[in-house]
């Protein structure tokens, strides 16, 4: 599948950082984090890698031959601790189980932010959180610019604050996007 080779190669190109948006999410062994919109899977099958064998990486894409590709290459590289999840209306992914949801370049896809994220909320673990890396505003002849491929950073930490997320920790060693690291709100229980 060549588009998804595409959006490898650009994962992978030093420009966008790879390396260094792996160490920053700090994800250990045996933890288990879902890549929404996973494309090609390039973080799928590193994520795989550290979370090792007790470990999970859930695959999620509305493209059944992005996740074919990945099923591919995870079978190549003898990884077997990946599940490809395809979306078709909503997302089906167990309760309370995940310490990350990483999202790249997705969320301007998404329609009704806020309450996407709070729908999300029951799938992360108490100590979860959410990563999200997004396009910064292009200039505006670039692809990003005429199309509306971004979301401003500004935007997104309001919408999580709404969603009840709190902003963790902000990077901005990449070029051309912003990166934010969310955990969810302590819910407030009021004892009578």
């Amino acid at each position: 599948n060549l588009k998804a080779k595409i959006f490898n190669k650009k994962a992978a190109s030093p420009k966008n950082k790879p390396e260094q948006i792996i160490e920053a999410i700090e994800l250990k062994t045996g933890q288990s984090i879902a890549d929404i919109g996973a494309g090609g899977g390039y973080f799928t099958l590193r994520f795989a890698d550290i979370v090792g064998d007790k470990g999970k990486v859930y695959a999620i894409d509305t493209n059944s031959e992005f996740l074919q590709f990945i099923k591919s290459s995870a079978k190549e590289k003898g990884l077997n601790n990946i599940v490809t999840i395809l979306i078709e209306n909503k997302l089906d992914l167990p309760e309370s189980n995940l310490d990350f949801v990483f999202m790249r370049n997705v969320t301007h896809h998404i329609p009704n932010r806020v309450e996407y994220f709070r729908n999300l909320k029951r799938f992360l673990k108490s100590g979860g959180k959410i990563v999200i890396i997004e396009y910064k505003k292009g200039k505006i002849f670039s692809f990003r610019g005429l199309f509306g491929h971004h979301v401003p950073k500004e935007t997104i930490i309001r919408e999580m604050e709404e969603a009840n997320y709190v902003l963790e920790k902000e990077f901005d060693f990449l070029p051309e996007q912003h990166f934010t690291i969310y955990s969810k709100r302590a819910e407030v229980i009021n004892k009578v």
